[in-house]
């Protein structure tokens, strides 16, 4: 795979700015979002909610907030998306109630949302809940110390948008770092939130009475970035990519290079990978931000089935992520699980056959491996890669990749009869 390719919005942040939108009556406009199920599916519950949303012009969202928004949402929508959870702080924090279904997605494993629901309760909220739904009323927020006992993305995201509108001071302890957040903080403090800490494990948000409605631009999407660039060493091919900070991608990048590919370039000038000679085999384990991207971690996967010698992956973070390992094997590769770790060894030539995407990473995964397999490869369930990639076929395409989105569903018989 050789050329160059722009990188979308990102998908984990585009969503929450969706959210964030709510807590201002007004316009907001948010420009490079990614034209992805997922983003379609948010504007849905926004939409919902009392929220005009114009997504005419390809690649931004204008959002008209009325002076009053709904506050329940239905099980049709949010099950669509789990990121629609979040819409859950700013609802306590303007219009002081909110009743959520329970939000769907990708099926990963334990993902409950008790730390969020515990956050809002320290911060003055009745929450109450049942199997298939969520509810917290409050007459105001009030600030409070949260100590989160891991470093959870979602819970981080909530309680800092239920924060800036609450009484007084909050501050949360073990937030995560993720770029994405980073980007939600520059988001709201572009509305008039006063946040401190940004990038570091504690934030400290002064709350405010109100807030303007804003005018931002995404940033690039560093999974997807990842996932092209694990593409170029997979293939032997040389790809630079626009519009990400590869610092976003600083330990992916140095396992690339340990793996024997060429990396090299920045924000302004691009990230350049092209591929070794041979790819070698390496260890991963996936950690919070700053560590390596659990959304990364089936890529890598697929990467190190073709490296010679024996890697270990590590998943530390949803356990759910492995669910890939069964398709891998059917097309070939060698990868024996043991508890938490997978085990490869490679490289081992892989054969097309009919998989089955379980999740969204895993559907963009087994996508690679087809570009390595002989023969063809088909992959059934597309629609979670829709979730999160705009037009991968089509991108694929366009740096020699030969794949194709096919208009009717694969024959699923090759998937029940596999070993």
């Amino acid at each position: 795979m050789r050329g160059s390719l722009p990188i979308n919005g990102a998908k984990n942040s585009a969503l929450k700015l969706v959210a964030a939108a709510l807590l201002a009556e007004g316009r907001t406009t948010i420009t490079n979002v990614p034209d992805i199920a997922d983003m379609h599916a948010m504007a849905d519950v926004a939409r919902h909610l009392g929220v005009n949303v114009d997504a005419s012009v390809p690649g931004t969202f204008v959002l008209d907030v009325p002076g009053e928004l709904h506050t329940a949402t239905p099980p049709e929508l949010v099950q669509r998306l789990r990121a629609s959870i979040v819409v859950l702080g700013p609802l306590v924090g303007r219009q002081r109630r909110a009743r959520l279904a329970m939000p769907g997605g990708c099926n990963l494993g334990s993902r409950n949302i008790d730390l969020h629901l515990a956050g809002l309760a320290r911060m003055g909220a009745e929450v109450t809940y049942g199997p298939d739904y969520v509810e917290a009323t409050c007459e105001r927020l009030s600030g409070a110390n949260i100590e989160l006992p891991f470093a959870s993305v979602g819970a981080t995201e909530n309680l800092l948008l239920a924060a800036v509108l609450a009484q007084g001071r909050t501050r949360i302890s073990n937030a995560a770092r993720e770029p994405e957040i980073g980007d939600l903080v520059a988001f709201l403090q572009s509305m008039g939130a006063r946040i401190q800490g940004t990038g570091t494990s504690e934030l400290v948000i002064d709350g405010v009475d109100q807030l303007s409605p804003t005018h931002h631009a995404v940033l690039g999407d560093r999974i997807e970035a990842g996932t092209f660039v694990v593409a170029a060493a997979l293939t032997g091919g040389d790809v630079t990519l626009t519009g990400v900070d590869p610092e976003h991608l600083r330990l992916a990048l140095e396992k690339l290079r340990d793996a024997g590919a060429s990396v090299s370039g920045d924000a302004t000038t691009g990230l350049r990978v092209r591929a070794g000679d041979e790819l070698r085999a390496l260890d991963v384990v996936t950690l919070p931000y700053p560590g390596f991207p659990t959304d990364l971690q089936p890529q890598f996967l697929v990467l190190l089935s073709q490296a010679r010698g024996t890697s270990m992956v590590t998943e530390n973070v949803f356990d759910g992520r492995f669910s890939i390992l069964g398709e891998l094997s059917a097309l070939g590769a060698e990868i024996d699980l043991e508890g938490h770790h997978a085990v490869v060894r490679g490289p081992r030539p892989l054969s097309g056959r009919t998989v089955t995407a379980s999740d969204l990473r895993a559907g963009a995964a087994l996508v690679l491996a087809g570009l390595v397999a002989e023969g063809e490869t088909r992959v059934a369930e597309p629609h979670h890669i829709d979730r999160g990639y705009a037009d991968f076929a089509g991108r694929l395409r366009a740096l020699g990749g030969d794949v194709e989105r096919a208009d009717v569903p694969v024959d699923l018989e090759d998937v029940a009869a596999a070993p």
